[in-house]
């Protein structure tokens, strides 16, 4: 097998710059060059091929986004504005509704205005809206609410908007029993009485519960 000299005695040319270098001072660069030690150069890393890197994207144990159940939405003061003398058109004032044409809603906690009364704003079927724009939309009062002084704005501090029902049953809150007891000192029984919790109220004056 043949062997090559070590060049210990022997001189090169520069690939390079063609200038004279010890044999044994000669380096080879990335390129196959041949060069003097003073003129070598690494190869850039921008020259290297990019490491493959995918970015992960999927969750393990992933859950479908929760779908959340539509509530009512309580108004600013007097949101309602009726139509003209006669008109069963009443326009509500809702900023960003995000409701579109055709959408159903129910009002809650209203007060009538202008000889349309609470009852028929607050119609248990809700009423189909036509969106006027962002924050204004419209609906048809049954044919028992008609303005009688025209654009007239009321509703009170409390009203609110939402869906026909709230519950996924499609019923409306049920109402709550409540028993009260008044007992002796040696805890007998004087009177009960049950009340509605949805209807009844309080009368701090005479410290008495009245249902409606």
């Amino acid at each position: 097998m043949s062997k090559f000299s070590s060049g210990k005695d022997s001189y090169a040319i520069s690939d390079r710059s063609g200038f004279r270098y010890r044999y044994r001072d000669m380096r080879r660069e990335w390129n196959g060059l041949l060069v003097g030690k003073d003129e070598f150069e690494q190869k850039q890393p921008q020259l290297e091929p990019f490491r493959k890197v995918f970015d992960a994207q999927a969750l393990k144990d992933a859950r479908p986004d929760r779908v959340e159940p539509e509530v009512a939405k309580l108004l600013k003061r007097n949101p309602f504005l009726s139509g003209a003398i006669g008109s069963s058109v009443v326009t509500v004032n809702e900023t960003e509704h995000e409701r579109k044409t055709g959408d159903v809603v129910r009002f809650r906690d209203v007060f009538g205005l202008d000889g349309i009364t609470k009852t028929v704003i607050e119609l248990s079927t809700g009423y189909a809206i036509t969106v006027t724009n962002e924050n204004e939309y419209t609906f048809v009062a049954s044919s028992f609410g008609t303005a009688i002084s025209g654009n007239t704005r009321g509703g009170g501090e409390f009203a609110s908007v939402g869906p026909v029902t709230f519950s996924d049953t499609g019923e409306e809150p049920k109402a709550e029993l409540v028993s009260l007891f008044i007992m002796t000192a040696n805890g007998a029984i004087l009177s009960t009485s049950t009340f509605d919790s949805i209807n009844v109220t309080f009368d701090s004056a005479s410290k008495t519960f009245d249902e409606a």
